[in-house]
């Protein structure tokens, strides 16, 4: 496969946003493994737990509404979510403070469920997410979206980069962009084609020395109209 070079993206996306400094500033990084196994477990279960209820819907509706999630969950403690009685979530569910959604509601004790099972072999489910190695960063999507609850598409990964975990985003831009290079055909997330995308990736990383966040959001500043933060 021959790659479109790093440079020629990069200077392409400088161009469509004002130069090299102005680009720069667009391109925060991820946290450090340290900095990420330091975060608490709770965390992890909120962000996926926003992440899930953003999916679908309006944004900011779940922004606004967030401090009440925080309360009605209580905050997301693993060890007391997973005490509560059925009868109790589905209470929880109907709660006018949060989105009254069910399924969705239904997720947060999965999800619990699946940060305390890696809780029992590794520790803590932060220090797994760390250790995960970034050059199969879509393993650890399909662990989430096997292990987890509604995990799957897009709702992981964004959930990852939220968190600070060093990921590439699939926006419409990213994918427009791997079409067009003949990198993907076929379904978006198919075994074959995450696999090719890991690989460019992959291959980027090696070539520029950028983590795959900065990558994924300099390839998107660099095609289409930029609607969807890569």
């Amino acid at each position: 496969m021959n790659y479109e070079p790093f440079d020629d993206i990069y200077h392409r996306a400088a161009e469509r946003k004002g130069g090299e400094t102005a680009l720069e500033m667009l391109l925060p990084g991820p946290l450090t493994n340290t900095q990420l196994a330091n975060i608490s477990d709770d965390r992890f279960l909120a962000q996926f737990t926003k992440s899930i209820f953003q999916s679908g819907f309006v944004w900011r509706v779940i922004h606004n509404k967030w401090p009440d999630f925080e309360e009605v969950f209580w905050e997301f403690d693993i060890e007391k979510l997973l005490l509560m009685p059925a009868d109790m979530l589905e209470r929880k569910s109907q709660d006018t403070r949060i989105v009254r959604n069910f399924t969705k509601v239904k997720t947060v004790l999965a999800n619990a469920q699946m940060i305390r099972n890696v809780q029992k072999e590794h520790g803590s489910f932060a220090q797994f997410i760390a250790d995960w190695p970034e050059e199969d960063i879509v393993g650890l999507w399909l662990y989430l979206k096997k292990h987890g609850e509604r995990l799957g598409g897009n709702t992981g990964p964004y959930a990852l980069r939220q968190l600070g975990k060093d990921t590439f985003i699939l926006s419409r831009d990213i994918e427009s962009y791997l079409r067009a290079n003949n990198i993907i055909e076929g379904g978006l997330y198919t075994k074959r084609s995450l696999e090719a995308i890991q690989r460019a990736f992959n291959h980027w990383q090696a070539e520029s020395g950028r983590s795959l966040t900065e990558l994924s959001r300099l390839i998107a500043y660099g095609v289409g109209e930029n609607t969807v933060q890569a």
